[in-house]
């Protein structure tokens, strides 16, 4: 089968579409014919090496984190799926390879795809939508009337997590650029602060929540903005000890994430904050819950561009960029 591979980390290998083995069916996989995958900025990360220490991944490695497509065949200890049914998932991430024309995923880590959105929309979800839902629903607890602050709102994860807060019956304050206000306030945000002509420490005061994808200078300012008891959320790190232990690193390892979190986790305990990373996991079950928010309107996919599976150098680089309104896809069947 055909796949887009690297073969070392870092910026010089752009990566390349080769010819690779079909992969291996467990007996609880599902193998995916895949119709179409999206780019997330985990992908290019992982392209340059900055997770090698906590994903040990070997070479020649497939990358892609998103998939929609249809069943080929099922292991012999599946019985949710049959072959034919349209799905979509966040590859496990011990066996990402969402860049190929096959993938093959755990059941567990399945679900059927919203039968009101095409594959392409359908693969722009997973990823995003997994992270918005275990941080602000598994992790915050967010509830109706609470308060919540998304950077980065106009982005792939910040884009669905306003609909989820919104969903959920949260007030939604979010950060983004002058060009992007209209959208973010078309997605349900209900404060918008440009961040070319405002400081959101400075403007936003007593939030129950936040939620952080950009550098660690937002990340520190974002504890202004919280209440006493409030819970400080980052996907983009740095990671903590819990997380370091619940992923069974090398002790080594997890004394260099201690290290890494001590200013954070420090700051958050002296302003009676909670401090979290989030590492967004596959999983079928809270998936399933995202398709009926979907197929009930409460969430829209949010695509800004679609490539073609040859042109999956040029969509790295887009989606690295940090341009895209919502997500970029590869159209690979």
């Amino acid at each position: 089968m055909k796949a887009f591979i690297i073969d070392r980390y870092g910026k010089k290998d752009p990566g390349r579409i080769g010819d690779i083995p079909e992969p291996a069916l467990r007996d609880d996989d599902v193998l995916i014919q895949v119709h179409a995958a999206s780019v997330n900025p985990l992908d290019a990360k992982i392209k340059r090496g900055e997770f090698k220490l906590i994903l040990p991944y070997r070479f020649p490695l497939v990358l892609g984190n998103d998939v929609a497509g249809k069943v080929v065949r099922v292991g012999a200890r599946v019985r949710q799926f049959q072959p034919g049914d349209e799905v979509y998932a966040r590859a496990d991430v011990d066996r990402m390879g969402a860049f190929a024309e096959f993938i093959a995923v755990k059941a567990s880590s399945l679900a059927l795809k919203p039968a009101n959105v095409s594959m392409v929309e359908a693969a722009s979800l997973p990823l995003v939508a997994l992270t918005a839902w275990q941080a602000l629903v598994e992790t915050a607890k967010l509830k109706s009337g609470q308060n919540v602050l998304i950077h980065a709102g106009s982005g792939g994860v910040g884009s669905i997590a306003i609909q989820l807060a919104k969903h959920l019956g949260a007030g939604v304050a979010t950060t983004t650029s002058t060009a992007n206000i209209s959208f973010v306030k078309a997605l349900g945000a209900d404060v918008v602060i440009d961040y070319k002509q405002q400081d959101f420490s400075t403007v936003l005061r007593d939030y129950d929540v936040v939620l952080n994808s950009l550098d660690s200078d937002v990340l520190h300012k974002s504890i202004q903005v919280l209440k006493p008891g409030g819970h400080l959320i980052s996907i983009s790190g740095p990671p903590t000890p819990t997380f370091a232990a619940a992923r069974a690193l090398p002790w080594p390892i997890r004394q260099a994430v201690r290290l890494l979190s001590h200013g954070i986790r420090r700051k958050a305990k002296q302003k009676n904050v909670e401090y979290t990373f989030v590492f967004n996991r596959a999983d079928g079950a809270q998936l399933q819950q995202i398709t009926t928010l979907v197929e009930s309107g409460a969430i829209l996919p949010v695509v800004d561009k679609v490539f073609s599976f040859d042109d999956t150098v040029q969509a790295l680089a887009y989606s690295d960029s940090g341009r895209a309104k919502g997500k970029v896809v590869l159209r690979v069947r």
